[in-house]
């Protein structure tokens, strides 16, 4: 991780995702990845660090990734990023998982739809979309190539990979997907998953015993 980047990290909802910011430190422009809760406490973290968010980044569309999404995106006027096979499980409540928690379900959005190995560039850094479906069918991780970081969603753990129980997910390709997409990445990459503990793409390819 080079010293351009700060990183925040924030446990956030009923079961702890981690919602990152992606800090340029000299412009104080940031990215929101995977906002899936509490808007008005990251909306306040944002102000205290004095950070100018310019996007939100989205590695599915499960609920406790994308429920702040909406909310931040309105108060900020910035654009959601998700890949462009995410559309029905951001839009469809029974794969996004809404329903889960009480209530009617809810459907989410992205603005910007992007496709497997695009580079798009955002507050100032260099981002490459690793497409990674298996946890859902269109979810992705976020690569920084010059900052040797990549948020892995829910696709990629500390010693583990993501669910495939829910609608939409397959075993199989998600462990191929993290194989082919992950794994080839530089040993000293930073993982910045989901949920729970960071961890490199060395220690997940000599460990996880899923690989």
């Amino acid at each position: 991780m080079t010293e351009r980047l700060e990183l925040e990290q924030y446990a956030v909802g009923p079961i702890g995702t981690n919602c990152y910011f992606a800090i340029e430190r000299q412009s104080g422009e940031a990215l929101i990845v995977d906002p899936g809760a509490e808007a008005e406490r990251l909306a306040s973290a944002l102000e205290e660090k004095q950070c100018h968010p310019v996007a939100i980044l989205l590695t599915h569309g499960h609920f406790d990734h994308a429920g702040a999404a909406l909310p931040l995106a309105e108060r900020y006027e910035i654009p959601v990023f998700a890949h462009e096979a995410e559309q029905k499980t951001l839009d469809d409540p029974q794969f996004n998982l809404s329903g889960m928690i009480g209530g009617e379900g809810v459907r989410y959005f992205a603005d910007v739809y992007v496709r497997d190995m695009q580079e798009i560039r955002l507050a100032g850094f260099s981002i490459r979309v690793l497409f990674t479906p298996g946890h859902t069918e269109g979810g992705c991780c976020y690569y920084l190539p010059y900052e040797d970081v990549v948020f892995s969603g829910d696709s990629l753990f500390c010693g583990s990979v993501g669910r495939t129980d829910f609608p939409g997910g397959s075993a199989s390709v998600l462990v191929q997907s993290v194989r082919d997409k992950l794994l080839t990445l530089p040993d000293n990459t930073l993982v910045l998953p989901g949920h729970d503990a960071r961890t490199t793409i060395e220690q997940e390819r000599m460990y996880n015993p899923f690989l």
